[in-house]
């Protein structure tokens, strides 16, 4: 994440109506792996809560902001589709929580950002497909970071030890996202080709 887009999310006037930084990370994730591309301009305002209004003071902020969401996403999209995308920094399982905050961010946002997907991943991977279990996976192992606590209380039902499966999924966690991208990637350029 570049410093520019670090030093605007830090700003108090802003803070409060942006998502915070685990939580944009986690967004445009899930823009980046996204199978067909969405314009920035159709899922930026999203990032401030959906208000046609930015909480930006001025237009050249703005433009900063924006610029700086859309390295980012050219970052996440080249990391994804090369099978190099690592969790941010400063996710990470914890002793105490399970999971870090900003794991648990980081997964909320992806979550809030897949919802504007949803429509494109169900249709080149349907629910009777075999590549809707790798999308099941995905968004399975995102729901469980997001709420821990009853992730490991599911685990323990099912009599399995919660820590070491939990450590399994965030473990597998970029291994999955990447072919996830991947796959989806190949799914539609092999339709664009048929087209």
């Amino acid at each position: 994440m570049s410093s520019s887009l670090r030093t605007l999310l830090a700003n108090p006037q802003l803070a409060q109506q942006l998502l915070s930084e685990a939580q944009t990370r986690g967004f445009v994730t899930a823009m980046a792996a996204a199978p067909h591309l969405i314009n920035p301009s159709e899922w930026l305002a999203f990032m401030w809560g959906g208000e046609e209004t930015s909480p930006f003071a001025s237009q050249e902020e703005l433009e900063a902001y924006a610029n700086a969401i859309v390295e980012l996403w050219n970052e996440s999209r080249e990391s994804l589709l090369d099978g190099s995308w690592q969790w941010p920094e400063g996710c990470a399982l914890d002793d105490k929580e399970l999971v870090s905050t900003e794991t648990r961010e980081f997964a909320e946002g992806l979550l809030q950002g897949w919802q504007l997907s949803r429509d494109d991943w169900e249709t080149i991977m349907p629910e009777e497909s075999e590549n809707n279990a790798l999308l099941g996976g995905v968004l399975l192992c995102f729901s469980l970071l997001y709420d821990p606590e009853n992730a490991m209380e599911a685990l323990s039902q099912e009599g399995a030890d919660g820590l070491a499966q939990f450590e399994e999924i965030f473990t597998s966690v970029p291994t999955m996202l990447s072919g996830l991208t991947i796959r989806a990637y190949q799914l539609v350029s092999k339709g664009d080709e048929e087209a």
